[in-house]
């Protein structure tokens, strides 16, 4: 499975993929700018440079990125609106220009105005920055989540609406989280139950379209609707869960990516050190020899190893 963690761009962009490298990720996510601030400083050749030279040595692919979530497309305010759509359209371009693949996004919050017309400004804004984008290759990844308040995202039928009114839909995928699964009432155990969230899913907005997948534990009950993150293990989601997701081979090629708790230190990585270790505990042998031919993208699919010739494993990333 590819593993990895979001990392902290503090001292650069390149440094996040450092950090990923020193936590023993296979992938990482990013914020491409401030999260907590509209205004981005410009990117330099010099920034694009260094994070891809990282990657090159590290091997570490930067599987997304996250926006600000400053961003609410979703709002009946105009401003809000207008400030959120120009956020996403420089988020998506920055993206582009880092070779970022996938760009997560919370489909926002309609704020009273009724889960309809929600709908409808997210898939305008969506249209909009599309059409002023045409070059650009970047996935948008609506993520999926808890329902807490009025934000959009808690059923699947709500991506697949956003979706299904977005005109260029290849450039749209889904990211889930199993908090934000479990906060908004799926089950993801025991394994009956995890097949069935997952096929609800797969009937809904389509397995294809699943890009990105969170893996945080939850401080809240099921169905709390609330979007509380805690270690892997140390929430109310239980370590079967977590076993049911790393060992489905449905997601051998999705990114499983950390968003768990952090130390005050960006350099401690331990926390991250700890989940992953946790993680790597729960795939069973079958699915950990399967892995070793993963290829040195990681964040695309395995490519079949040629008849002739075994495919050589790759070396243990034990931290």
């Amino acid at each position: 499975m590819i593993l990895g963690a979001h990392q902290s761009i503090s001292g650069g962009l390149h440094r996040a993929v450092r950090r990923g490298q020193q936590a023993g990720c296979d992938a990482i996510q990013l914020f491409n700018k401030s999260s907590n601030q509209w205004r981005a400083r410009e990117l330099s050749d010099g920034d694009v440079e260094a994070l891809l030279a990282a990657v090159e040595e590290t091997g570490v692919a930067v599987a997304c990125s996250h926006t600000s979530y400053l961003i609410n497309l979703a709002s009946p305010d105009p401003e809000l609106y207008e400030k959120s759509c120009r956020a996403l359209k420089e988020e998506l371009s920055r993206c582009q220009r880092l070779r970022i693949p996938c760009l997560v996004h919370h489909p926002g919050a309609h704020v009273g105005a009724g889960v309809d017309a929600g709908i409808s400004r997210v898939a305008a804004a969506v249209n909009r920055l599309f059409d002023e984008l045409p070059d650009d290759e970047v996935v948008l990844c609506l993520e999926s989540t808890a329902g807490q308040g009025s934000t959009l995202g808690r059923t699947f039928e709500e991506l697949a609406t956003i979706i299904a009114a977005v005109e260029d839909s290849r450039r749209v995928g889904v990211c889930l989280d199993t908090c934000h699964l479990f906060a908004a009432g799926f089950p993801l155990a025991p394994a009956a139950a995890y097949r069935k969230t997952m096929q609800a899913f797969a009937e809904v907005v389509g397995l294809e379209r699943l890009r990105i997948f969170h893996l945080n534990d939850s401080l809240t009950p099921f169905g709390s609707h609330k979007d509380r993150h805690e270690h892997i293990g140390q929430g109310q989601i239980g370590l079967p869960a977590f076993e049911q997701v790393v060992n489905d081979p449905a997601l051998r090629s999705v990114p499983l990516i950390l968003e768990t708790p952090k130390a005050d230190d960006v350099d401690d990585l331990g926390p991250d050190l700890e989940n992953l270790k946790v993680l790597r505990g729960l795939v069973r042998q079958t699915q950990a020899r399967a892995s070793t031919a993963v290829p040195k993208d990681r964040t695309k699919s395995p490519a079949k190893p040629s008849p002739k010739k075994k495919a050589k494993p790759r070396p243990r990333q034990d931290r």
